[in-house]
């Protein structure tokens, strides 16, 4: 009998004292931190002295791929985690800072799925709370509860890639103006002592100092003021390598490019008691032994389901999110405008996000594939909903990068409408020794991966060294870090270039680029601005752009950057910003890989060919397909 549950997270809250007229108190333990669960210092202080060294390196892939390879039938890990995403990097490093032995595989690159096409925000939901009301839904309420708990403290945990963003509500009569109120005051005040900053009001004129491109007036409607709220926003893919990396310095054995082909049973059983596995990269194949395997596999975890179990049935209805980048003056830097009702019903995002601006849809119902792209008719409804709210003409041709995201959603596989099923994590154990994770949202990673853990070592009977420490402890690049950090690197470095004649010059370190180092690699930014500095990689990938040739190299060295693809998208963010900018910076990132991973010339070529491959699934306005002549 297959073992299944829904995550137990948020207790007895609010929704209580409200019934009994009291004052909001909260009537159940809060996550616990190291003080709360009598742990004492020392399984802390260790795990930070580990990750916070300065003379601590990253482990080669070679060495993780031998550690794995060593973890035979008579020394088998604790813990294989299947799947290099947010769930799985959280269920890595949770695993390992409780004392136990972990090794996690990745098909393609850590956050290569849904983890890196994300809306980038860290919310609690606020159309959860609304619907936690409407219709008295207590699981709703519950996982709002949880979202904002974790919301702050992922932000909390890795402060350099994460920050408080107000986001803009648009009210064109005065009921709308009051309910938005209300409603985002209750939001205020769920979120208790995890509050990030008071939401407020703000008229016509005062608004549209705030965001001079929001219409005041179109269609028989005009503007009556706005309501702003705070929510996190994050650079997805950074956070998400940055939990492999921490969980690497931790001591898990992290390997991206490896694929799970089958499940090794134990003999005359079917307990799974490893898995065999194909490095992507070389071809060569390797067994690796563990108590107990996690399934991480986001989208895809029907499929490794299905290598334990070819007839299990499916629990992932598949859901699209496309995004759209437009150039930064569509939005204010630092206010996001939030239209919660568009003409089908859902809402639609305007984020400003890396010097850019981000607009998106909600859900769709998809097909669950490797590269998902987004369709046109997707593309044109973003564009239509937010030329209703701007002043802006809103033009087909701005579109500098466009993309589609799976939401694994875990549910009954017969339910029609993905909106109304709840974003609540499932852990199940439906094949002996396979632990699955799924569902849940960005924001919840770490108590998902918490709750993942410990059906894991109730599976396998196994031992750790103490409960659970993430809730403390800053991902790599985070402890000590500050927001004006970059002034070091901007006082202290210069770039060194190498001009087309082949001379080296020198360039100032911009704050432009010392923000933007500051923020992607957070303490770990010197390092980077010393190879720009002492290996003459201190010129631009990309004309506009921050990154540097030096990241390249540094990805490389310390971020297991083992493709162009890995570098344009996921440890930087230009393939996400700019399509066709990323397409002119791939010969050079070719070039630099090629140095530090010493790839010949087919090698080369191939790296080209997968990285346009990827690109032309963005759909810039470059590669657009539709013109219908409305946004031209």
């Amino acid at each position: 009998m297959a073992s299944f549950f829904r995550a137990r997270r948020v207790g007895y809250t609010a929704a209580l004292s409200v019934a009994l007229g009291g004052s909001y108190v909260t009537l159940r333990q809060p996550y616990a931190s190291s003080n709360d669960r009598n742990i004492g210092g020392s399984a802390l202080d260790t795990v930070h002295k580990k990750i916070t060294d300065p003379a601590a390196v990253i482990p080669s892939r070679a060495s993780q791929q031998s550690s794995l390879i060593a973890a035979n039938s008579s020394n088998p890990l604790d813990i294989l985690v299947v799947g290099g995403g947010a769930t799985g990097c959280g269920v890595a490093l949770d695993a390992v800072t409780r004392g136990l032995r972990v090794g996690l595989v990745e098909r393609d690159d850590f956050s290569s799925g849904t983890s890196s096409r994300s809306t980038k925000l860290i919310h609690g939901g606020v159309r959860y709370l609304e619907k936690a009301v409407f219709n008295l839904d207590y699981g709703q309420l519950k996982l709002v509860f949880h979202a904002l708990e974790e919301r702050k403290q992922v932000i909390d945990n890795a402060p350099h890639l994460c920050h408080a963003l107000p986001c803009m509500t648009p009210c064109f009569s005065w009921f709308e103006a009051v309910y938005y109120w209300v409603g985002l005051k209750m939001y205020d005040l769920v979120a208790g002592k995890h509050l990030l900053h008071l939401s407020r009001y703000y008229s016509a004129q005062e608004s549209a100092e705030l965001f001079p491109t929001l219409a005041r007036k179109g269609k028989d409607r005009s503007l009556k003021g706005t309501v702003v709220y705070y929510d996190g926003q994050m650079n997805d893919s950074r956070v998400n390598v940055g939990l492999a990396c921490t969980a690497a310095l931790a001591g898990a054995s992290v390997l991206n490019h490896a694929e799970v082909v089958s499940f090794i049973k134990e003999d005359g059983g079917e307990r799974i008691i490893g898995a065999r596995i194909r490095d992507n990269l070389s071809g060569t194949e390797f067994d690796a032994y563990a108590k107990v395997v996690v399934n991480a596999g986001g989208p895809f975890c029907d499929s490794v389901r299905k290598l334990a179990d070819k007839d299990t049935k499916p629990m992932i209805c598949p859901s699209s999110g496309v995004h759209i980048v437009l150039p930064d003056y569509y939005s204010p830097e630092g206010m996001g405008l939030i239209v919660p009702k568009t003409k089908d019903g859902r809402v639609v995002f305007m984020l400003p996000w890396l010097g850019r601006t981000v607009a998106g849809t909600t859900d769709s119902n998809t097909s669950i594939t490797m590269l998902p792209e987004p369709h046109e008719d997707e593309i044109e409804f973003i564009l239509d909903a937010i030329c209703d709210y701007l002043n802006v003409k809103v033009r087909r041709t701005d579109v500098l990068s466009a993309w589609s995201g799976i939401r694994p959603l875990a549910v009954d596989p017969n339910a029609k409408n993905t909106e109304s099923i709840s974003r609540d994590h499932v852990v199940c154990e439906d094949v002996p020794g396979l632990v699955t994770i799924t569902g849940g949202k960005w924001t919840t990673y770490r108590g998902m991966a918490e709750d993942a853990v410990d059906a894991a070592i109730k599976s396998g009977k196994l031992n750790p060294k103490n409960k659970c420490l993430t809730s403390n402890i800053h991902l790599v690049g985070g402890d000590g870090w500050d927001p004006a950090y970059f002034t070091v690197l901007a006082q202290e470095y210069v770039r060194m270039k190498v001009s087309h004649t082949g001379k080296v010059v020198p360039g100032v370190m911009d704050t432009a680029v010392a923000k933007h180092l500051s923020h992607s690699y957070g303490t770990m930014a010197e390092k980077v601005a010393a190879i720009a500095q002492n290996e003459n990689l201190g010129k631009r990938l990309a004309h506009g752009y921050p990154y540097l040739e030096a990241e390249v190299a540094y990805c490389a060295r310390n971020e297991y950057c083992e493709s162009a693809t890995d570098f344009i998208a996921r440890r930087s963010r230009l393939a996400f910003l700019d399509t066709d900018a990323a397409g002119r910076a791939v010969p050079r990132v070719i070039q630099i890989l090629a140095s530090e991973h010493q790839w010949d010339k087919g090698r080369q070529k191939q790296e080209l060919e997968s990285a346009t491959k990827f690109l032309e699934s963005f759909k810039s306005s470059k590669n657009a397909q539709f013109h219908d002549g409305k946004h031209t």
